[in-house]
């Protein structure tokens, strides 16, 4: 276990402390008058005695009143406790899943490579629910038991000191086999969480390419993924609460040997008229309330145990470096020319692999330039460095002559617009997805993007129009529709520079017509990089980079590379042979 989780968490609880602080006063409230209750229920025991017909009825009902009254006061301080409390882990619950998912939104992408979303879903979801239990009642719950053994404890050496003697034997036993027992569980609820974020990565990977699953038809071999996945989870979980469960009896089976002792020994105390009956019984009723609550206590440890390794995950999310800020003096852009310079670029996402190599070219401002090559070549590396997903290991990027890291990180990228071969939409109407990222845009705005994205027609059609709800998939909406509406966010985002990344693959000729309509007046005095496979999309192109192991290896424009017959004109003759 990571050292000072608990210090760490307690940056979210510092601000709740008033809340704390009153329930911790309610549940000593609680605890205190609970704590009567044995001692007026062996005054009642007391006044009965063991004379037939010498029972003191006024002395029994008034300490049987006084039981009763303590009980239910204590019931209700301990209500008030676990409201004051509850609220307050929500409280905080909710000031984690804020911070975990802000922490999300600033991380690197290149974290996102390396970690499945389903993990990091289960972590904003399941593990900081896991916190909320432990801070909502595992806490309350052990912080009251700790009170009422302390207590219980004290009366028990008031009403009998040497009877009391049998706990400094039983209670260290039930210490150290608690701490054998959590020295054991704690890495085993580490697992547990690590396993269902495993399966839930499974799961949400498998969920969003169901079309793909059933065209390969690999619905079985899922399903054996699956089925190994879900064992590991389930033997995780197995593990970790076997071994919990066994803690909780097997400290109450050396509480019981302590209540048997007790029996006994007081039994021959009171026959040799060294402890009186009331005593005895109150010292009885004591010691169920001393051991009970041990017994409690260990079984809660390990759910908290579950609970730390819960928060060891979101903590240790939150402690991810977040993406890079920007330089000391760098400039929010203004409108750009779209000049842009790659010079000596040198990139690897693993550096012992490079993907580009001295990579340099010229981009001038205004123009359409296609990147083609073989699955590889590092056209896409081209535009998440442009887009400072990630930095060069070596040489420079530029935009109208200044490097990209002189400009501030988030005004740069909103002068970029960028459509992906899967387009990506948000639950939402149709107007708010291609207003996304505008969000003060006014319908008016909206339907002029739509109309120069040639989907207007179309959209106006639907019997909800502009207003229609779409799902986060697109369902109801084509390939090409999706992305006319993402050319739509690009017309509306006003961009600079506009990246089209695979934009017009798996579409059809109409709709790729409709595309190339939409990008000739997308193009209108911006710089455009269209990164494609398909050659026809890149016919009018002004520039083509032909790219092979990370380097330009011809340029030129559509006509210029058929006739030198090298790599391009290879891959042209390849698809139109």
């Amino acid at each position: 276990m990571k050292q000072g989780w608990l210090r760490r968490l307690w940056r979210f609880l510092r601000p709740h402390a008033p809340a704390l602080a009153a329930a911790a006063a309610l549940a000593a409230a609680s605890g205190l008058l609970a704590l009567l209750v044995p001692l007026f229920s062996g005054w009642a025991v007391g006044a009965v005695g063991t004379e037939a017909g010498r029972v003191d009825l006024g002395r029994v009902a008034l300490w049987c009143a006084g039981a009763a009254l303590a009980a239910a006061l204590s019931a209700l301080f301990a209500y008030g406790a676990a409201a004051v409390l509850t609220r307050a882990a929500q409280a905080v619950s909710y000031e984690l899943r804020k911070a975990a998912f802000r922490r999300i939104s600033e991380l690197p992408v290149q974290y996102f490579d390396t970690h499945p979303a389903g993990d990091l879903i289960s972590r904003v979801c399941y593990d900081v629910d896991t916190v909320n239990a432990a801070l909502s009642t595992d806490l309350l719950q052990i912080g009251t038991s700790v009170l009422t053994v302390a207590g219980s404890f004290v009366m028990l050496l008031l009403l009998s000191p040497s009877l009391a003697g049998v706990f400094f034997v039983t209670v260290p036993l039930s210490a150290a086999l608690t701490w054998l027992q959590m020295k054991r569980i704690h890495p085993l609820y580490r697992l547990r969480s690590r396993g269902l974020g495993e399966l839930n990565g499974f799961v949400e990977e498998r969920v969003g390419c169901q079309r793909a699953v059933r065209l390969y038809q690999v619905e079985e071999a899922d399903l054996a993924q699956f089925a190994v996945k879900n064992e590991d989870a389930s033997r995780a979980y197995y593990r970790a609460d076997c071994a919990g469960a066994a803690l909780g009896p097997s400290v109450n089976f050396i509480n019981n040997l302590s209540l048997a002792a007790i029996s006994v020994f007081g039994a021959l105390m009171y026959l040799s008229g060294t402890l009186s009956l009331a005593a005895l019984s109150s010292f009885v009723l004591y010691s169920r309330k001393f051991s009970g609550p041990i017994r409690a206590t260990a079984e809660l440890l390990s759910d908290l145990q579950a609970s730390a390794a819960a928060t060891e995950r979101v903590l240790d999310l939150l402690d991810q470096p977040p993406e890079a800020g920007d330089l000391p003096g760098a400039r929010e852009p203004g409108p750009l020319s779209g000049n842009i310079a790659f010079r000596h670029v040198d990139f690897g996402y693993d550096p012992s692999h490079p993907v580009l190599r001295d990579f340099s070219v010229d981009i001038p401002a205004g123009s359409m330039v296609a990147v083609v090559g073989p699955t590889g070549a590092g056209k896409t590396t081209l535009v998440s460095l442009l887009l400072r997903f990630y930095a060069p290991q070596g040489g420079v990027i530029t935009i109208d002559g200044l490097p990209l890291n002189r400009y501030t990180r988030d005004g740069l990228r909103r002068r970029l617009a960028i459509v992906l071969q899967d387009s990506w939409l948000c639950g939402g109407t149709i107007a708010e997805n291609i207003a996304y990222g505008v969000p003060g845009a006014t319908r008016a705005q909206v339907e002029e993007a739509a109309r120069a994205a040639c989907i207007h027609d179309f959209l106006a059609s639907l019997p909800q129009g502009y207003d229609t709800v779409l799902t986060d998939t697109g369902a109801g909406l084509s390939k090409g529709q999706r992305q006319l509406l993402a050319l739509a966010r690009c017309f509306l985002s006003d961009a600079d520079i506009v990246i089209l990344d695979e934009a017009t693959s798996d579409v059809d000729p109409e709709t790729e017509e409709q595309i190339s309509a939409a990008l000739e007046h997308l193009r209108q005095g911006r710089t455009c990089f269209l990164i494609a496979h398909r050659l026809a999309t890149v016919r009018t192109a002004d520039r083509i980079l032909v790219l092979r192991d990370g380097a330009v290896a011809e340029q030129g424009t559509h006509a210029e590379l058929l006739a030198k017959g090298g790599v391009y004109r290879a891959l042209y003759d390849a698809q139109f042979a």
